[in-house]
């Protein structure tokens, strides 16, 4: 009998119901005071559930240890927060996670195919060795996923607890734990008052050396982020200009090229910044990087939502933790809208210099500010000849420009948007 009731760390799993009902199965499959029909259809009902939980998150092999394993890699407890910030830990701590892991290297070690043979099924055998689907939709990204199927291997080689115990903290300490250790961006949901942080699963995959030019606009964004998950100072970014030259690109390519080093990206929208409060006070403990990303931020007259803004970048009482910055695109330079009569001083603003000021205060408590312009007829030629040889498109360099004028004539004018889907209209006209 393997006293899982008895774990004092990891308890309340996400899928705690599977969880549970295997080990009732491990428990009692033998036992002949149990229905031998219900037993086997609880049976297929769990290989059912493990099988979809598997194919999900793209594991494979041992079916039954791929899930145990996403048990302990997703389990935020006090014992596995404490690992990924110092990896080995002490204390009392250290002895319940021990008693927990007997526990599991007990499961690890069970055969399940002792159940296959007295309940005389057929699906076990299958599951020990899944194979699964080839697709790139996964709920986790390759390189988390393969780490997760080589600990779920090591977790099953241990010969002791103590070996199960440092396998265990060394993924801690390398890939984190829960949702923020396992995937890269998020976004916030609010039920009833209650807040939320959801991972994205699906994820741009954009890289630096995708967008043509700008270079010196990305090297500034990546000396300041460089200096952010390195722990050092670095400033709140805004990157302002005309619409479709990169500024969101650019920003989405910083998870794939800080990732490794910590930085996890929370995505808030203009309705939520009540919110940030709450959505700061639970990430502001971890040990990772959180930018919190505003997409084409900007605010009419009649907006307020700028001020919940003001008041968590700098101005509340609480101080904003140095494992949080807020990075913001836009297409205006100082964000709020401002019209003539803020200037100009009439006699609808006592203090119109005030009313000037209190627009200005937002943009300038970003402290990195970086403009994307629209490139030059050159310049845009230049991105379209680059887009095009990395896609193999085969016309002439004259025809090419010839046929990207014309694009951009119609299509929205000068910018690497424009760019980006002639090329992709020149793609879908190949045969």
């Amino acid at each position: 009998m393997i006293q899982v009731n008895r774990l004092m760390i990891y308890r309340g799993f996400q899928n705690q119901a599977l969880f549970d009902d295997m080990c009732f199965l491990i428990n009692h499959y033998d036992d002949e005071s149990q229905d031998r029909e219900q037993m086997t259809a609880l049976l297929y009902m769990c290989a059912n559930r493990l099988v979809e939980l598997n194919a999900g998150h793209g594991f494979e092999g041992n079916g039954w240890h791929s899930f145990l394993t996403y048990l302990l890699a997703n389990h935020e407890n006090a014992f596995s927060t404490a690992c990924e910030i110092t990896g080995e830990t002490e204390g009392s701590i250290n002895e319940m996670a021990d008693h927990d892991f007997a526990i599991f290297k007990e499961l690890f070690d069970f055969d399940l195919m002792q159940i296959e043979k007295t309940l005389g099924t057929d699906c076990i055998a299958m599951l020990l060795d899944f194979k699964n689907v080839k697709s790139d939709r996964k709920l986790f990204n390759k390189r988390i996923r393969d780490r997760i199927d080589e600990l779920s291997v090591h977790l099953a080689q241990t010969k002791n607890v103590a070996e199960f115990h440092r396998a265990v903290v060394r993924f801690y300490k390398d890939f984190g734990v829960g949702k923020f250790g396992l995937h890269k961006a998020f976004g916030v949901t609010n039920t009833e008052g209650e807040v939320n942080i959801v991972p994205i699963t699906n994820v741009s995959h954009i890289h630096f050396s995708d967008l043509v030019g700008y270079e010196i606009q990305k090297k500034k964004l990546k000396d300041n982020t460089d200096a952010f998950v390195s722990g050092k100072k670095a400033n709140n970014c805004l990157l302002f200009g005309d619409a479709g030259t990169g500024k969101s690109s650019s920003v989405k390519a910083l998870l794939n090229e800080y990732y490794d080093r910590g930085l996890r990206m929370i995505e808030v929208y203009k309705h939520q910044f009540q919110d940030l409060p709450k959505i700061i006070a639970q990430v502001k403990n971890r040990n990772y990087r959180f930018i919190i990303y505003m997409d084409d931020l900007s605010f009419e007259e009649f907006e307020i939502e700028y001020k919940y803004l003001k008041a968590v970048i700098e101005g509340g009482l609480e101080k904003k933790p140095d494992n949080v910055l807020i990075y913001a695109t836009s297409n205006r330079r100082h964000l709020v809208s401002e019209r003539f009569s803020d200037k100009e001083g009439r006699r609808d603003a006592l203090h119109a210099s005030d009313t000037v000021q209190e627009k200005l205060s937002l943009a300038a408590r970003f402290g990195v500010t970086i403009f994307f312009s629209s490139p030059s007829k050159k310049e845009f030629q230049n991105i379209v000849k680059v887009l095009a040889e990395r896609s193999d498109i085969g016309l002439s360099e004259e025809e090419l420009f010839l046929e990207a004028n014309k694009w951009e004539l119609s299509h929205g004018g000068l910018s690497g948007r424009t760019a980006q889907q002639f090329v992709d209209y020149l793609l879908g006209q190949k045969e």
